[in-house]
């Protein structure tokens, strides 16, 4: 059986361990690229026609037009319907805690009027048209429609559109349930970089939106990191990465599990654990022995935990925060007995699950914070999908004459300065101004 390695900070060579372990091979596979960018260009030329050949190449679907593969809003409260009574109230339960946390974060437009008349502000909207990529088939996932759509339409986004693969025709009736739930607008069964160039470019059916959102395989990310700058996307995103400092006061099993939930997601997954008592992590070594035969993704969270997790032991707790600030993992789990003296510590990390009760889990689905989070120590300079991702600022200027005359010699000044004459002009005609008459 593979476990995770073990790592102590009082090794000689434990920096460069770390380091190494912590690391992300930023090679990108050129075949994937070529592929990509054939089929972004293809899309850009035959629009409809493309889209429908590769889904049908790629999906097995056939369709005679763009539109028979729009799944009309009746169908999305169709699923909504047929879900049990648990999966139902979960999801809208889920969907509501979501809103609420949202709706804190709106951003509103602001003004202030100085002495002389002139009036400086910030006008706030949101994004026209916004593209959502949703995983389906077998890998599919309503909780990112909630995370997404959600702080979208928060943000007053008149039209979302979802476009979600459908493999040989699978419809995953939660995924279409969560659309229901959330007010997506128009949801498309496409799939792959084709349905990401069609929502940037646009085709005869699908209007061209602003930005793209949502997670995707290898081939949907590099779409959306060569559209960038045509529209916007939310972030690249890196594998999931967990990082839990215990004290040793929750039971080991629990850590364990914890673990292995972000192991789960994929081989390149990774999860880490910083404690200083040696004995706890001897602990948490056998309860991972003992559990990870039963579950259901054994391979992956093994593979996951040999190849990119540890089990770190630390001098103290102060310690293991200043490990977390460098690592800045995507989720950081604070599992001790007291938690706040080592919350006030944290400076970097994508969302920090505070006290032995708040398991990383319980984020990815219904805490209420987003669970699109900074990767790859991202979290240094980045953060959660938000509100505000969806919503634009735009400065206002409005300058008074009293105000052209207070600003227009120190614009003048500095431009004249910079060798830019027409700018210093500019400014400079608006000083001479008399009632009713031309500058000079």
């Amino acid at each position: 059986m593979s476990l995770p390695r073990r790592l102590s900070t009082r090794d000689e060579g434990f920096d460069a361990a770390l380091a190494a372990l912590t690391s992300h091979d930023t090679a990108r596979d050129h075949d994937i690229e070529r592929r990509v960018a054939d089929i972004l260009a293809d899309v850009h030329a035959r629009r409809d026609d493309a889209v429908l050949d590769y889904t049908r190449r790629f999906d097995g679907v056939e369709a005679a037009s763009l539109a028979q593969l729009e799944i009309p809003t009746a169908a999305l409260h169709k699923a909504l319907a047929g879900l049990s009574a648990d999966q139902r109230d979960a999801l809208e339960r889920a969907a509501a805690r979501v809103r609420a946390y949202h709706e804190r974060q709106t951003l509103v437009s602001w003004d202030y009027t100085e002495a002389d008349g002139t009036r400086l502000g910030q006008q706030v909207t949101p994004l026209d048209r916004v593209g959502l990529y949703v995983p389906g088939g077998k890998a599919a996932y309503p909780s990112s429609v909630l995370m997404n759509a959600i702080p979208a339409k928060v943000a007053g986004v008149p039209e979302l559109i979802m476009v979600v693969p459908t493999p040989r025709g699978e419809r995953n009736a939660l995924v279409l349930a969560a659309a229901a739930v959330t007010g997506v607008d128009r949801v498309f069964a496409i799939g792959g970089a084709q349905a990401v160039a069609a929502l940037a470019y646009g085709t005869a059916t699908i209007a061209q939106v602003d930005k793209i959102v949502g997670p995707g395989n290898a081939y949907v990310a590099e779409a959306k990191r060569r559209v960038f700058g045509v529209v916007g996307i939310d972030m690249i995103a890196g594998p999931s990465e967990v990082l839990v400092i215990a004290d040793g006061s929750a039971p080991a099993e629990w850590v364990a599990m914890d673990l292995f939930a972000q192991a789960e997601h994929d081989e390149m997954a990774q999860s880490l654990l910083l404690c200083p008592d040696a004995a706890y992590i001897d602990a948490v070594a056998t309860a991972i022995a003992r559990l990870l035969p039963t579950m259901p993704r054994q391979a992956v969270i093994g593979h996951s935990l040999a190849a990119r997790g540890a089990l770190i032991h630390t001098r103290d707790l102060a310690e293991a925060c200043d490990i977390a600030n460098r690592v800045a993992p995507e989720h950081l789990e604070l599992c001790v007995a007291d938690p706040a003296p080592l919350l006030a510590r944290i400076r970097h990390a994508g969302a920090i699950f505070v006290g032995r009760y708040a398991s990383e889990s319980l984020g990815d689905y219904c805490a209420g914070p987003n669970h699109v989070l900074p990767t790859m120590r991202s979290a240094r300079f980045s953060s959660p999908l938000g509100v505000y991702d969806f919503q634009k600022r735009t400065s206002i200027i409005e300058v008074s004459g009293a105000g052209a005359r207070t600003l227009g010699p120190i614009a003048a000044t500095l431009a004249w300065g910079e060798g830019l004459a027409a700018h210093a002009r500019a400014a400079e005609l608006r000083l001479d101004e008399t009632p009713g008459g031309m500058g000079a």
